[in-house]
């Protein structure tokens, strides 16, 4: 029997979460994750985050585990930056769950954790700026989520008339971003 292996990776903001594209155009205009470390044969991405989203992705060799962790309702954490202060309202339509569209459907999404940050989190830098202050006021968000629907969050928080600016995966289930850096990857044992 085959032993499996699996990391933790902090997507870095810019990279798509694939190893690579047979598509010759998208290899020369995109960043992928072969790129940044030298990943073992078979090895998958579990979930995904957009290419504009950045943090805690975790690789594995196993392909049940992967469709475990997609499909048994872990909590996923996200910091969002979003565009203006979302009312009390706001943060309970979030809460309660809110009508995105989902392949030209619409989508009610489960009920999920979303409160304040009192302080902006300590991230690293992005890389890329973020509009400044000049064009409003800005608010960190935690957000956690059940499911994992094609940019859910960024979907969420653009139906509250609060888009998201930066948005950062911190937490799968018990496996937290921590202090792990743009484009680092540690060994993970596979437990969640």
């Amino acid at each position: 029997m085959a032993t499996h292996q699996h990391y933790l990776l902090f997507k870095p903001y810019g990279y798509l979460s694939q190893l690579s594209s047979n598509d010759l155009h998208q290899k020369r205009k995109k960043k992928f994750l072969a790129e940044l470390y030298s990943w073992p044969d078979g090895i998958m991405p579990i979930g995904r985050l957009d290419e504009k989203s950045e943090g805690l992705l975790l690789m594995t060799t196993d392909g049940k585990l992967s469709d475990h962790i997609n499909r048994s309702g872990i909590e996923k954490e996200y910091y969002a930056l979003v565009d203006g202060i979302p009312t009390e309202a706001q943060l309970e339509q979030l809460s309660q769950g809110i009508e995105i569209g989902i392949n030209g459907k619409k989508y009610r999404t489960k009920p999920c954790g979303v409160k304040i940050l009192e302080t902006s989190p300590a991230l690293p830098d992005r890389g890329k700026k973020i509009r400044d202050a000049r064009h409003g006021p800005t608010t960190w968000l935690s957000i956690t989520i059940i499911e994992g629907k094609f940019r859910q969050v960024r979907k969420m928080t653009s139906a509250i008339d609060c888009p998201t600016l930066r948005l950062v995966r911190i937490r799968i289930g018990s496996l937290k971003l921590k202090a792990i850096q743009p484009g680092e990857v540690l060994v993970w044992d596979g437990e969640v």
